[in-house]
């Protein structure tokens, strides 16, 4: 069971763009969400939902990193929502994958982790939601697992190395971006796995 691979934890793919750097000073931008599946003891992509938000009144959304997204926060068909609005249902879904997996908290897996864990730990705290489903400090880095299995930190090199596509017209959107770390993730892992069994063999 994919509880058990994980101490009780289930793995979620997180992928926030953000207006900075800052998670108490900038405004996220962007949320996205990969779910796990298991398959006959193979980790695959199950879900994905993304949210594009509208930046949380008092928060500053920098001039450098509109550009470096390429996004137009004023696009007709950017259908952006609140902040608290997509935090709430992004949880509703996290805490349905809970259930079916029996697993007793989320813990959250990104490229750079820290960095969407922190806006993540500021975006509750700013609309008082007290229940998240994901562990408070505990957290899964690709970049630590991509630089054990392939040498590498770059998301665009430790695919190459894994023979992942990647398309850099594609990246630093959130949705993009929590897909392909998804890819690695399971990659890895699954590769560890069959490893593994092979040496008990």
């Amino acid at each position: 069971m994919l509880k058990d691979r994980f101490r009780k934890f289930l793995p979620v793919i997180v992928d926030l763009e953000t207006g900075g750097f800052d998670p108490q000073k900038n405004a996220i931008l962007e949320i996205a969400i990969q779910l796990i599946e298991q398959e006959k003891s193979k980790l695959i992509l199950g879900e994905s939902h993304r949210y594009h938000i509208k930046p949380f009144d008092g928060l500053k959304v920098d001039k450098e990193a509109l550009e470096f997204l390429k996004l137009d926060l004023n696009h007709p068909l950017r259908n952006a929502v609140e902040e608290e609005y997509a935090l709430q249902e992004s949880f509703k879904i996290i805490n349905k994958y809970k259930s079916k997996y029996e697993c007793s908290r989320a813990i959250l897996v990104g490229h750079n982790a820290f960095f969407d864990h922190s806006f993540m730990l500021e975006a509750c705290k700013r609309n008082s939601i007290k229940k998240s489903p994901f562990h408070s400090f505990s957290m899964i880095d690709t970049v630590s697992l991509g630089v054990l299995a392939t040498k590498q930190t770059v998301l665009a090199k430790i695919c190459k190395e894994l023979d992942i596509d990647y398309d850099n017209d594609e990246a630093h959107s959130a949705a993009y971006d929590a897909m392909v770390t998804a890819q690695v993730f399971c990659k890895i892992i699954n590769d560890f796995d069959d490893i593994n069994s092979s040496i008990k063999c």
